[in-house]
């Protein structure tokens, strides 16, 4: 297997246009890093010239301890999986798996071991002698991670390969992926706009917006520890709630403050903001970190703050309820119990963990806290 590393790589379009600006990245050997940013923001763009498929206008990408900048495609040793299956529709699904090692001119017996393998693998040896129309649409995505498996790559390439699959698809394929990426221990790299795929999938995401990475950590990490503002809102569904105000300091006590809302910034957090007492901040908070009173029962004290908001709408989860209130004129979503019962135009309490606050400086979106 191989490690592949982009030192201070860019690509620049015939019309000027910077579609990815100085991306260094190591991606381990046998890591599973996942892509994510929103459409356009150049992980395609990258991913396609870790594949050979976009020429590198400045920088070096390594595959390996090999540069590839000018090796061909097939002389890279990695196998891609794209959005659209591309399986040759007149071909039965052995022969699209076969397809690429008889054009390598591989002997007969040791293709039909890989295609096995591949199809054991991937719970395919039933569908072998089928055509690609008589295939659900999970299964044609099987056929085409099969197709790059037998190919014994060193890095597999996956450009939004579920995007295609209804919802309950995408989650059985995302367990199928993590399980064969154990059993292979394969570097794999993953685009997609996807941020629930991200986050259950990689163990590490690169977050990257418009051509430029982001932040580029374990995924716990970029959620618990957002490096700005829009990784932030990026990461999270429903998406972390902003509130424009400012710090004050009245006596020892530090506050948030905007709209007649405050909330108190903890004494062991105080020090991390105190340059920015007297200016404007943005304030951040997770839906689920905005409670109703009784789930919010074993919260301190001082650990946490309740306004009444008024409710807009609810979104019934099953399992939770995320409420979409305004208090005064500040939008505010929070998570709720299953069995919350509120009425559209009511006031309902909203509980804040104190503990969980997040602060961003608003020119430059950077993380304070």
């Amino acid at each position: 297997m191989a490690k592949v590393t982009l030192k201070g790589v860019y690509k620049r379009f015939p019309n000027n246009v910077e579609a990815v600006k100085n991306i260094s990245l190591e991606i381990k050997d046998e890591e599973f890093l996942v892509m994510v940013g929103p459409s356009g923001c150049g992980k395609t763009t990258t991913l396609r010239m870790i594949a050979g498929l976009e020429e590198v206008s400045e920088g070096e990408i390594f595959i390996g301890d090999r540069q590839v900048n000018d090796v061909p495609p097939k002389d890279r040793n990695i196998a891609m999986v794209f959005q659209s299956y591309a399986l040759y529709p007149h071909m039965k699904v052995y022969d699209n798996m076969a397809f690429g090692l008889r054009l390598r001119g591989l002997p007969k017996k040791e293709i039909d071991q890989r295609v096995a393998q591949a199809a054991d693998i991937l719970d395919l040896e039933d569908l072998l002698e089928r055509l690609p129309k008589q295939l659900s649409g999970g299964q044609k995505q099987r056929v085409a991670v099969g197709r790059a498996i037998v190919r014994q790559p060193q890095v597999f390439l996956m450009d939004e390969p579920l995007s295609n699959l209804d919802a309950k698809l995408r989650v059985q394929m995302r367990a199928e992926l993590q399980k064969l990426h154990h059993r292979l221990k394969t570097t794999m790299i993953y685009v997609t706009h996807d941020q629930v795929e991200a986050m259950t999938l990689g163990h590490r995401i690169a977050v990257i917006l418009n051509g430029e990475l982001q932040q580029v950590e374990n995924p716990l990490s970029v959620y618990g520890k957002p490096i700005n503002r829009f990784v932030a809102g990026f990461i999270g569904s429903p998406p972390m709630n902003f509130i424009e105000g400012e710090l004050k300091q009245q006596g020892e006590e530090v506050s948030f403050v905007a709209d007649g809302f405050k909330i108190i910034i903890l004494k062991n957090l105080v020090e991390h903001v105190r340059e920015y007492i007297g200016k404007e901040v943005v304030f951040g908070m997770r839906p689920e970190n905005i409670w109703d009173a009784p789930s919010a029962g074993w919260l301190k004290e001082d650990e946490k703050v309740s306004y009444e908001a008024k409710v807009d709408f609810r979104e019934l989860m099953g399992s939770e309820t995320y409420l979409y209130a305004k208090f005064h004129n500040i939008p505010i979503v929070a998570r709720v119990g299953s069995m919350t019962d509120v009425s559209h135009g009511s006031m309902f309490p909203l509980v804040f963990d104190m503990r969980k606050i997040h602060l961003f400086d608003p020119k430059t979106l950077k993380a304070i806290l």
